[in-house]
C-alpha cells in the first residue's frame, strides 16, 4: 500500500494516557467501543468514533475493519539481543557460562554479513508476528551486525534503535578482535543511522566485565558527543556476574557506580534487569533517571532472580519491561507480560492488566524518549498499530464466554496470549501480516 494513501483501521481503539494508578482506573486510557484510526503518510491523522470519522474519510480512502478485535499502539520492547535468535531455548547455564557456551559462540557468526543479514531479517519477521513494533536490540560486536539490521528496519520503515556491542576482554578472540575500533565504529554508525529515517543508535557496552574502564571512559564521552543517542547496557542481572565486576572494579562501591563513574548514567540509559540492586544503587538509578528494565522471562530461564518491581517502582526509578531474547524465551511481550505477573506474584506484589499493557506501549515509549511519537493512538504518532484477538484459540475463547468487562479481556490477552493473538500488525500503516 502506498505511503500516501488515506486508511481508517477500524475496530475497538484502546491507548494509555498516563500510568494507572491500579485496576479499575478508567481515567488512565481512553477507550473507543467502535472507532476508527485514520492513517496519512504513515501517520496517525485522527482517531475517533466511527459514527463520527467515517463520513469524513477521503473518497479514495481503504477501510480495514475488525469488528469486536481490540487495536492497540503497537507493541515496544526495549531490551532484546537479535544475534542471538538461535540462542534461544539453550539448556542448563547461568549467566556467564550461558554467554560463553552459547552466545558468544553464536555471535561470533555474525562477522559474516550474509549471516547477519538473513538473521535482521528473521528478527524483524518475528516481532512482526509477536505484535512488537520497536525495539532496543543489542547487535553483535561486528559493526557489519548493525549495518545489516538498520538497512533491513529502514527498508520496512521500522522504528528499530540498536548499537555493536562494545567489548575489550573476557571474551573470544572473535568478538574482541573488533575491539580497538569498536568506538569509532560507533561512531561511524551513528553518523550514518542515527536519525536516518526512523533508526536511532543505542551505545552498547555489553556489560562491565567485557570492557576496560578505559573503554568504558569511551563510550561514556561517545554519549556525550551525541546527546540524542540512547545507552544499553546489563546491570545486577546474577550474583556471580556482580562478584566479578568487584573484582574487576574493587575501587568502587557498586556495579552501579561503575557505571556512574564513567558517565554511562542517565535518562537515556536503559540499564537490563537490575535484580540485585543495593539501597545506594536504588537512589544513583532514582537520581540518574536511568531506566531498570524488567527481563522476567529471562531472569526466571538463566535463573537470575526476581525483579522487585513495588521496590523500585516506589523509590521512584524508571521501570520498562523487555523479552531480552535470547535469554528470554519469548518474542511475546504478551507472554513477557504475563511472566512479570508471577514474578510480581510470587514476591507478594501485584501487576494489573492496564499497567502491563501501558507498561508495553506507552511507558515503554517514555522510557525510550519517544512519547508521542509511538506507543500511542494520537494525531501525529506513527501508525505503529497491533490488532488483538482475545479469542484467537479455543482455550481463549471458552473463558472469553465469561469475562465482564476490558480489563478481564486485557487479562486474558496478557496471560493466555501470544503471537496467535496478534491478528494484524501495522508499520507506519502498512500492514504486514
Amino acid at each position: 500500500m502506498a505511503q500516501d494513501r488515506s486508511l481508517a483501521v477500524r475496530g475497538r481503539l484502546l491507548t494509555f494516557l498516563r500510568t494507572p494508578s491500579g485496576a479499575g482506573d478508567t481515567q488512565s486510557y481512553r477507550y473507543i467501543d467502535d472507532g476508527v484510526v485514520l492513517v496519512k503518510d504513515g501517520r496517525i491523522a485522527a482517531i475517533g468514533p466511527a459514527s463520527e470519522l467515517m463520513s469524513q474519510l477521503p473518497p479514495a480512502a481503504v477501510t480495514e475493519h475488525y469488528p469486536d478485535k481490540l487495536i492497540m499502539p503497537g507493541f515496544i520492547d526495549p531490551h532484546i539481543h537479535y544475534p542471538q535468535t538461535q540462542v534461544i531455548a539453550s539448556y542448563g547455564a547461568q549467566l556467564l557460562e550461558w554467554l560463553e557456551k552459547y552466545t558468544f559462540v553464536e555471535e561470533q557468526k555474525f562477522a559474516d554479513p550474509q549471516h547477519a543479514s538473513r538473521n535482521a531479517e528473521f528478527f524483524l519477521d518475528e516481532l512482526a508476528r509477536n505484535g512488537t513494533t520497536t525495539a532496543v536490540a543489542y547487535c553483535s560486536a561486528h559493526p557489519s551486525s548493525a549495518e545489516a539490521l538498520f538497512a533491513a528496519a529502514h527498508r520496512r520503515n521500522v522504528g528499530m534503535l540498536a548499537g555493536t556491542a562494545i567489548m575489550n576482554r573476557n571474551g573470544p578472540s572473535g568478538l574482541l578482535e573488533p575491539a580497538g575500533q569498536a568506538i569509532p565504529a560507533s561512531r561511524e554508525l551513528i553518523k550514518r543511522w542515527h536519525g536516518t529515517g526512523r533508526q536511532r543508535y543505542a551505545v552498547t557496552p555489553r556489560f562491565a566485565i567485557t570492557s576496560t574502564g578505559a573503554q568504558l571512559g569511551e563510550a561514556g564521552a561517545l554519549l556525550q558527543e551525541f546527546p540524542t543517542v540512547l545507552m544499553q547496557t546489563h546491570l545486577d542481572e546474577n550474583l556471580h556476574e556482580i562478584a566479578t565486576v568487584k573484582a574487576l572494579f574493587p575501587e568502587e562501591p557498586s556495579y552501579t557506580a561503575v557505571y556512574h563513574r564513567f558517565g554511562l548514567l542517565g535518562p537515556r540509559s536503559l540499564m537490563g534487569h537490575c535484580i540485585h540492586l543495593d539501597d545506594a544503587e536504588v537512589v544513583l538509578m532514582r537520581d540518574t533517571r536511568s531506566v531498570a528494565v524488567f527481563c522476567p522471562t529471562s531472569n526466571l530461564f538463566i535463573g537470575s532472580g526476581l525483579f522487585n518491581y513495588k521496590r523500585l517502582n516506589e523509590a521512584g526509578v524508571r521501570i520498562a519491561l523487555a523479552t531480552d531474547v535470547g535469554g528470554g524465551t519469548s518474542y511475546s511481550m504478551l507472554r513477557t507480560a504475563a511472566e512479570a505477573y508471577k514474578v510480581m506474584q510470587l514476591q507478594g506484589q501485584n501487576l494489573p492488566a492496564l499497567a502491563a499493557f501501558d507498561l508495553i506501549t506507552r511507558s515503554n515509549a517514555a522510557a525510550l524518549g519517544l512519547d508521542g511519537e509511538i506507543g500511542t493512538l494520537q494525531p501525529g504518532a506513527f501508525a505503529d498499530l497491533v490488532v488483538l484477538d482475545a479469542r484467537a484459540t479455543p482455550a481463549m475463547a471458552h473463558r472469553m464466554e465469561v469475562t465482564r468487562d476490558l480489563e478481564e479481556e486485557l487479562f486474558v490477552l496478557m496471560t493466555m496470549g501470544d503471537d496467535r493473538a496478534v491478528r494484524q500488525t501495522y508499520i507506519a500503516g502498512r500492514p504486514v501480516l
